[in-house]
C-alpha cells in the first residue's frame, strides 16, 4: 500500500520570496494608481468637471488609505487565531483579484455611475488587504527565521513593499510614455494593471503551500480565550501604544524623506519636479540593498534598539542643517544629492531593522494583532497625513524649514520611545 505524502514546510527561501512578493504586489499596485490618477479621473468620472474628477480620484485613493487601520484590526485578530499564512493567502488575493478587476472595469461612458462605485468597492477591497499584508508578512518572516538572523529575514517585508513603488513608478511612467494621451486614456492605461495582476497571481502561488510557523503551532494550544485585540489594548496596552508612536515617528520622517521632498522643491522653486522625482526614485533604488546590511548590523554587531535609536537620533541632527543648504543654494543638485544620500541611508536602517523590531515588542499570542494595528495607524495614518501637515506648518509658520522642525520632533519622539522599549533582539521570541 503506498505511503501517503505529506507534505514539507516550504524551505527558507521559498518563505523569504513568499513575503517578498506579497508586499510587490500590494505596494506595486498602490504606487500605481497614485501615479495615474491623474489619468483615470476623466475614464470614471463625468468629463465636464475634470478638477472635481481628480479630487474623487485621490478621494477614493485616501479612502483607500483609511481602511488600512480596520485591515490591520480583521487580519490581525484571524492571523493570531489561525495563522500568519492563512492570513497571507487570503490578503494578497485581496489585492491581486481587484487589480485585475480594476484593469477590467467598464467606463463611466459606458455604464455610467455604476463605474465610480465599482471603483470605489475595488478601492476599498484593496485598502483593507494593505492593512493586513505587510505586518503579516514580516510577522511570519520574523518567525520562522534561522536563528540570528531575524533582522535580515524580516527585512524582505520592506524590500518587497519598496521594489513594488519602484515597480508601479516605472509602469505608469512606461506606459505614459510610450503611449500618446488619447491611446493611455481609452485602453493604454489598464496595461499596468493587467501586468500587476499576472505579479498577484504568481504571489498567490508562492503562497498556496505555506505552513504555519512551529511558533504559533506551540502556542496554538495553550492560546486564551480572550481576543487577540482586547488583549493588544488591554494587557499588553503599553507595548501597542509604545508601537504605534513609534510607528507614527518614524512614518513621518519616511514621509518627508521619500514622499514629500520632491513637492518641497518644486513647491519652493528650487528645483523642476521632474528631475527632483527623477533623483528621489534613483537614490531609492540605490537604498534598497542597503536593508538587508543595516539588518545584518541589528542581528550581529548592535543591539536593535540601539542601532535604530542612533540612526534615528542621527537623523533628527541633519534635518535642519540639510533643509537650510539645500535653500541657501538655491537648490543646488549638490545638496539635493546629499540630503537624500544621508537621510535615506540613515532612514535604511528601520527600514531595515524595524520589521523585527516591532515582533519582538509582542509576546505571541496578540503580536499581530498589535503589529498591525500600531503600524497601520502609525504609518498608514499619521504618516500619510504627513504631506498635508508639513504644507499647513509652512503656511502657518512662514518658515520654509517647517518640515525639518517637523522632521526633528518626530525622531525625538521616536527615540523617547525606543528608550522604553525592551531589547530583545538577543532573546528567544516570547
Amino acid at each position: 500500500m503506498a505511503r501517503k505524502k505529506v507534505a514539507r514546510p516550504p524551505g527558507l527561501r521559498h518563505r523569504i520570496m513568499a513575503g517578498f512578493i506579497g508586499n510587490v504586489v500590494e505596494w506595486y499596485d498602490f504606487a500605481l494608481y497614485g501615479y495615474l490618477a491623474g489619468v483615470i479621473a476623466p475614464v470614471f468620472f463625468p468629463t465636464e468637471d475634470p478638477t472635481a474628477g481628480l479630487i474623487a480620484t485621490y478621494g477614493i485613493f485616501a479612502a483607500g488609505f483609511l481602511m488600512r487601520p480596520l485591515g490591520a484590526a480583521v487580519f490581525g485578530w484571524f492571523g493570531d487565531r489561525y495563522g500568519r499564512a492563512r492570513t497571507m493567502q487570503i490578503s494578497v488575493s485581496m489585492m491581486a483579484l481587484p487589480t485585475l478587476f480594476l484593469g477590467l472595469l467598464p467606463t463611466y461612458a459606458q455604464v455610467g455611475v455604476l463605474a465610480p462605485v465599482l471603483l470605489v468597492l475595488i478601492r476599498l477591497l484593496q485598502g483593507l488587504s494593505v492593512g493586513g499584508e505587510f505586518s503579516s508578512s514580516a510577522t511570519y518572516l520574523v518567525e520562522t527565521a534561522p536563528k540570528g538572523k531575524r533582522g535580515l529575514t524580516g527585512s524582505w517585508a520592506n524590500i518587497g513593499s519598496m521594489t513594488g513603488s519602484l515597480l508601479g513608478v516605472g509602469a505608469a511612467a512606461l506606459v505614459t510614455n510610450i503611449f500618446d494621451s488619447e491611446t493611455l486614456s481609452d485602453w493604454a492605461w489598464r496595461l499596468p494593471f493587467l501586468g500587476g495582476a499576472l505579479l498577484g497571481m504568481a504571489a498567490i502561488l508562492t503562497r498556496r503551500n505555506l505552513h504555519s510557523s512551529e511558533r504559533f503551532e506551540q502556542h496554538d494550544n495553550a492560546r486564551e480565550e480572550t481576543s487577540p485585540l482586547f488583549q493588544a489594548f488591554t494587557q499588553n496596552l503599553k507595548d501597542t501604544l509604545l508601537a504605534l508612536a513609534f510607528a507614527a515617528s518614524y512614518g513621518i520622517c519616511f514621509y518627508i524623506c521619500f514622499v514629500y521632498l520632491p513637492e518641497w522643491l518644486a513647491g519652493q522653486d528650487l528645483m523642476e519636479r521632474g528631475m527632483a522625482l527623477m533623483i528621489n526614485t534613483a537614490m531609492t533604488v540605490l537604498v534598497i540593498p542597503l536593508l538587508p546590511l543595516a539588518a545584518i548590523v541589528g542581528d550581529k554587531l548592535l543591539a536593535r534598539r540601539t542601532w535604530i535609536g542612533l540612526a534615528i537620533l542621527g537623523l533628527g541632527l541633519v534635518a535642519w542643517p540639510l533643509y537650510a543648504w539645500m535653500l541657501a543654494s538655491g537648490g543646488s543638485l549638490a545638496s539635493v544629492i546629499v540630503f537624500h544620500a544621508v537621510t535615506f541611508v540613515l532612514l535604511s536602517v528601520p527600514l531595515g531593522s524595524g520589521p523585527a523590531l516591532f515582533v519582538e515588542m509582542f509576546p505571541e499570542s496578540d503580536r499581530l494583532s498589535g503589529y498591525s494595528v500600531a503600524f497601520n495607524l502609525g504609518m498608514g495614518v499619521f504618516g500619510g497625513l504627513t504631506p498635508m501637515i508639513a504644507t499647513s506648518l509652512m503656511a502657518m509658520t512662514g518658515l520654509a524649514t517647517a518640515p525639518a522642525i517637523y522632521m526633528a520632533v518626530a525622531c525625538a519622539v521616536a527615540v523617547v520611545c525606543l528608550a522604553f522599549v525592551p531589547d530583545r533582539s538577543r532573546s528567544p521570541l516570547s
